[in-house]
Formats: C-alpha cells, structure tokens, sequence
C-alpha cells in the first residue's frame, strides 16, 4: 500500500478468540515477548500479542520492510524532554499510533504525527466520576446527557482526548482537564471512528486540515 501526504490509514480490528500459542509470533522482538509472556490472563497474552503482530503487519506494508526487522523507538517527551514521547520507526519518517481494549484493536498511520484511541463505555457511575477530571465543557456535556447516553457520551470525549494525547506523546502527563476535544485544536483534527457497538474511538492527527482517512477491517495481506 502507498502511503501520500495527508492521506491517513485507520484498521479496526477484532482479536482472535484462540489460545496465545495459537498465534504466529515470529515478527516480534525479544522485548515484545517479554511483555507478552508477563500477563497472567492467556486471554491479555493474545490481545497483546495479536496487537503487536498487527502494528508490524501494517507497518511493513507500507514501508515495505520485513515485518520482523522493525524496530521502534521513542520521540522526545513534549513534558520534559525525556526519551519517552510517542513511538516512533528507527528507519522511517511514517508516524503511527496503536491503541486496544477488551477484543478491539485500533492501527493509525500518517505522514504526520498521530494518536488512536479505542475505549469501551464504562459503567455510569464510573462515567460520571472521571468526567470530573475533563476539561469543564466536556464535563458540563456528560452532564447534560440523558442518563442512559452519559456513558457514551463520556467515552466519546475520553477516546478523543486520548488520541491527542498521544498524538502529542505526552499521554495522561498532561492534564486531561487542559484542552477541549468536543472539536478540533489548534494544528490538530480530532475525528470519531466508526467501531463496533459499546466501544468510541477516535483518531487525532497533527495537521491543520482535515486528510483523506482510509477506514480497514482486515489487515493487509
């Protein structure tokens, strides 16, 4: 696949219900393995592991590089300047961001910096309390939802605020009260994704326009 200037790809993807051994891991680094074989859950091992495998196969195809001779390493933080800001590819310019919840994998690649986010509609009690900590408007429109939409409402907003917070590679060390991501900010488009029932996710990307967005359910071949 050809990847143009502000043309954005987006996967969504469902995890496999199989074991972890089950799964073709022969693209993954020794670190990867690490992580994976760290969970407990066989059920977190092939979430984490199908995720992985998928970020190589979609990045190989539009580097054409070997899914197994990626390597990945870490922009600088906007925060401090540590070096642990957004992933990025050690041998390539393509951004990407990676993002998965319960049996929902969500894939983001552009030329310019970018952040996904894929969440599931929390409980309203649980809604209702972290809403507190975002920005007052956003607050104020959970708040004003009808009771049996408040839930989604707030996970929209959480899966948007997410993706820009990746995308600027801060994450949550940036206060999730700072910026409003009912639209677009400053330099930044803010887009909801079309994923299944009882999930959000959203897709930020680092461009004062609005780009072309290619939306896949299956991985390249």
């Amino acid at each position: 696949m050809q990847q143009s200037q502000n043309d954005v790809q987006v996967w969504a993807l469902r995890v496999p219900g199989v074991s972890s051994s089950s799964l073709d891991l022969s693209s993954l680094d020794e670190e990867e393995r690490r992580r994976m074989d760290a969970f407990v859950r066989d059920a977190d091992r092939v979430r984490y592991g199908f995720a992985h495998v998928a970020l190589r196969t979609i990045l190989a195809d539009l580097t054409g590089s070997a899914p197994a001779l990626l390597r990945f390493d870490r922009a600088s933080c906007p925060c401090c300047g540590g070096p642990h800001g957004r992933p990025v590819l050690a041998s390539s310019p393509l951004e990407f961001s990676l993002s998965y919840s319960r049996d929902l994998v969500v894939v983001g690649a552009a030329s310019d910096p970018v952040g996904v986010d894929v969440e599931p509609a929390p409980e309203l009690e649980v809604a209702e309390q972290l809403a507190k900590a975002l920005h007052p408007a956003e607050c104020e429109e959970v708040e004003a939802a009808l009771p049996e939409d408040r839930s989604a409402v707030f996970a929209r907003l959480w899966a948007r605020k997410e993706a820009y917070l990746k995308g600027l590679g801060t994450g949550l060390g940036r206060d999730a009260a700072a910026d409003d991501v009912r639209g677009d900010l400053p330099g930044w488009c803010l887009t909801d994704l079309p994923v299944d029932s009882g999930y959000a996710a959203a897709l930020a990307v680092a461009s004062p326009t609005p780009s072309t967005v290619g939306f896949h359910r299956v991985l390249p071949r």
